[in-house]
């Protein structure tokens, strides 16, 4: 598993990382959380697509509401945790 090294910065009132392009996240928004061992585990929020595309089927009666809800459900389990070497 890669490591890289980066900068962290003050942006205002808050703190910023740099996150090398090799890295890159392909959303714009992410949750932070802090594990027991204190790390810091970012974890990409992901766009919500097909929104107009789920309002159609649902209006031709194609998708229930439990179809729905296996779909969220499914979307809001974390991504599981990368194994790192401490630095």
């Amino acid at each position: 598993m890669e490591t890289l090294t980066t900068r962290v910065f003050n942006n205002g009132n808050s703190q910023a990382v740099r996150i090398p392009a090799e890295f890159r996240l392909d959303t714009d928004r992410v949750s932070i959380t802090r594990n027991e061992a204190g790390d810091l585990v970012i974890h990409p929020l992901r766009v919500p697509r097909g929104a107009a595309l789920m309002q159609a089927l649902q209006a031709l009666g194609e998708v229930d509401g439990s179809f729905i809800a296996a779909l969220d459900a499914e979307q809001s389990k974390p991504l599981p945790a990368q194994e790192r070497e401490g630095l």
